[in-house]
């Protein structure tokens, strides 16, 4: 996960200069209207035009993504920036001034909106909401720096502003250098055009090794959209006397690997097995399982996390883990019934493939059609041992995950198997069902032969994309551009409500409002009053209040790196947001109530720390996180796109709602406004937002898809 790491740390500077920029504007618009002697709606065009810059670049810049790739824009961004910078040391004029803040808009817009999908495409599913809390904490970090040396030019007889908007360009030039020289392309991008030779060693650079078949086979796959899809219980099974004979028999079926040497049984749990591990079938009754309350997604997904370990922990302790381990106590071994059998069928369809009139000559890695998991093994993956329990029909690999070296999956504890039924590979998704496996036992059943022994999972199965042309009688071809198309897709439509409904929410709750704005909010609640026996003027003694304020915001930031894979975006959501609530109605309380202006001043200061902390710690990062996570790999740029829009959108509103209300009906009239949001806010994410950590992005968007379909009757009952 090093890799990984350092790679979203690279990106993340493109965020730390969003939040400099600003802090810096808030405090050199004081300077700039001194030095230009602005009319008031020319200073608030000086602000806006970054806004507009970003609101403009960001209508475009999801489908460009899609067609150019993520790297080429962050580099783009980091020209932006630096162009922006050196324009603004310059600035002789307003007009110049403008337009150098039109491109500083364009590197933000471009750096907000692609940084989330860039660290979501590139993390591993156990780590990937930390990696994506780092854009909130490096902006925020921004921010306070940016403060601190506004705050220290202003202390000086005659600050400038140029100087202060100018230095943007030396950490611009630092995340110029990145990301030519560092950033990697996103695998997932590059699966979707094709160059699957260049998406295995950028993965292989993030993984920190060299089998990344999995992961290979997991991307591809990522391209389907759409699609009928069920919902399974499925019951593992570790019987060493389980054979390839008794497969299809009794509704078993052995489910294949992504590697030439894997394979499990598995068969349907039946209704006296599910009664007996006092199971709650999650499809069939899908529509009705949440009443009217919650959406049903948000139901199907709870039901998910409920039932399994948590996908922050440790995923090699479940049974799974066990399953799919290694010990090099036992001498490796290959099962005979697959050599015999099960890669025959595998090698009788490649051979028909290749020797088809279109195929290719060669085999090499950009050859989307022909299947990845008869074509990708290495020499590592033939050393496969029976399970340590009794030598089961189990054919397993060495260090294949990014769950650890030794467990098999595609990340956060899931697992990813075919079946060849009817002409066709189905796809399964599984997780192992947690509710045995956390008291360390497989359980026993009931309806097996001789009564063995199982492991109960969860399975997602749809078609694959992965069948060669003898199977499939047609080519697997990437797509060369968004599917306008597909955002009618149930899942897509229903993921994009998310999104755009939960960006609205954020920024009609206020922060942006507030973060701009934190001077003069301050100082018409008399903070300076708080500095007076320091000998600083008001402006100074706001622009200390800022930094302080952005300087508490980090720890607040960690504390959600640290809960984000763990407790959950959801969670963190309905946990922070009362918070918020009780802060905005504190505020608005005490300009009601008659107090000294010392308390109410204090008073104020404590509520917009609060407020800001505990917005850093959830609905700051969350939203973003969730768009980058919830949307297929094929139109995630496009989505991306419309969700950033409406972001930049309400964004403006806010900035230049907030003079009026504050002149027309004050505090109390702005924070209580804002307060109800808040709870409306909560709401909609208890309703409509559901929880996605630890689970691969192609994970989450056959979930939204399933949960979509199998809602969708219910309404026509309706």
């Amino acid at each position: 996960m090093k890799g990984a790491t350092l790679v979203a740390l690279a990106a993340t500077i493109g965020n730390f200069l969003q939040g400099w920029d600003n802090a810096t504007i808030a405090g050199a618009m004081v300077y700039i209207n001194k030095d230009m002697n602005l009319a008031t709606s020319v200073q608030g065009l000086v602000v806006a035009m970054s806004l507009i810059g970003a609101t403009v670049i960001t209508t475009c810049s999801g489908p460009i993504s899609d067609w150019l790739g993520r790297r080429p824009m962050l580099i783009l961004a980091s020209v932006m920036y630096f162009l922006s910078g050196l324009i603004m040391l310059w600035s002789p004029n307003v007009y110049v001034l403008c337009l150098a803040r039109l491109l500083d808009g364009f590197g933000a817009g471009l750096a907000v909106t692609l940084v989330p999908v860039y660290i979501s495409e590139t993390a591993p599913p156990e780590i990937r909401g930390q990696l994506n809390t780092l854009p909130q904490f490096l902006g925020s970090g921004g921010m306070f720096l940016s403060y601190c040396m506004v705050f220290t030019m202003s202390l000086s007889d005659a600050p400038s502003w140029r100087a202060m908007l100018g230095v943007l360009s030396i950490p611009s030039l630092v995340y110029l250098l990145f990301t030519v020289f560092y950033l990697p392309e996103s695998p997932r991008w590059l699966v979707s055009k094709g160059r699957m030779d260049e998406a295995k060693k950028v993965l292989q650079m993030l993984c920190g090794r060299e089998d990344v078949t999995d992961e290979m086979a997991l991307l591809v796959e990522g391209l389907d959209i759409g699609g009928e899809k069920t919902l399974e219980d499925l019951l593992v099974t570790l019987e060493e006397h389980e054979t390839l004979e008794t497969v299809d028999e009794d509704g078993q079926m052995r489910l294949l690997g992504t590697h030439e040497n894997q394979s499990y049984i598995a068969r349907p749990v039946t209704d006296q097995q599910q009664s007996s591990l006092g199971l709650r079938s999650r499809h069939g009754s899908l529509a009705n399982q949440s009443g009217i309350h919650k959406d049903p997604i948000v139901g199907l997904f709870d039901s998910l996390h409920e039932k399994m370990p948590e996908a922050g922990g440790n995923t090699k302790s479940g049974i799974f883990g066990s399953m799919f381990s290694t010990n090099a106590d036992v001498p490796h071994m290959k099962p005979a019934h697959w050599e015999k059998d099960v890669e025959s069928q595998f090698n009788k369809d490649h051979d028909d493939y290749a020797t088809d009139d279109n195929a290719p000559d060669d085999d090499s890695d950009n050859d989307l059609r022909s299947p990845l998991m008869s074509r990708q093994a290495t020499s590592t993956d033939k050393d496969v041992i029976p399970h340590p329990t009794g030598g089961s029909t189990l054919s397993m690999r060495r260090h294949s995950t990014l769950n650890g070296e030794n467990s098999m999956g595609i990340g956060g504890g899931w697992h990813m198997g075919y079946r060849y039924d009817n002409g066709e590979y189905k796809r399964y998704y599984l997780k192992e069902d947690g509710a045995e496996s956390r008291r360390g036992s497989i359980v026993s059943l009931p309806g097996g032969h001789d009564g063995g022994s199982y492991v109960h999972a969860s399975a997602l199965v749809s078609r694959s994309v992965l069948g060669p042309k003898s199977v499939h009688g047609s080519d697997v071809a990437p797509p060369t551009g968004p599917l306008w198309s597909a955002l009618l897709e149930p899942g897509v439509k229903r993921a994009l409500v998310v999104g755009v409904g939960i960006q609205i929410l954020q920024q009609f709750s206020g922060i942006n409002g507030v973060l701009y704005y934190t001077p003069q909010i301050l100082e018409r609640a008399g903070v300076d009053i708080l500095l007076s026996s320091f000998g600083l003027s008001s402006i100074s003694a706001s622009f200390l209040i800022s930094g302080l304020t952005t300087l508490l915001m980090l720890p607040a930031i960690v504390v959600a790196m640290r809960l984000m894979d763990v407790s959950g975006r959801r969670a963190l959501l309905l946990w922070t947001i009362p918070v918020l609530i009780v802060s905005l109605v504190a505020l608005f309380i005490s300009e009601l109530v008659q107090i000294s202006k010392v308390v109410n001043a204090a008073l104020s200061t404590v509520c917009v720390v609060l407020y800001i902390c505990f917005f850093v710690m959830g609905y700051g990062p969350i939203p973003n996180i969730l768009c980058s996570e919830i949307f297929p790999t094929r139109v995630r740029g496009l989505c991306i796109a419309i969700c950033a829009m409406v972001f930049w959108i309400c964004d403006i509103i806010v900035t230049y709602s907030l003079p009026v209300l504050l002149s027309s009906i004050g505090l109390v009239g702005v924070f209580s406004i804002y307060a109800a949001v808040c709870v409306i806010s909560w709401v909609f994410v208890y309703l409509k937002v559901p929880e996605t950590k630890g689970m691969p992005l192609e994970v989450i968007t056959d979930y939204f898809a399933f949960g979509a379909q199998a809602s969708a009757p219910s309404k026509d009952d309706t």
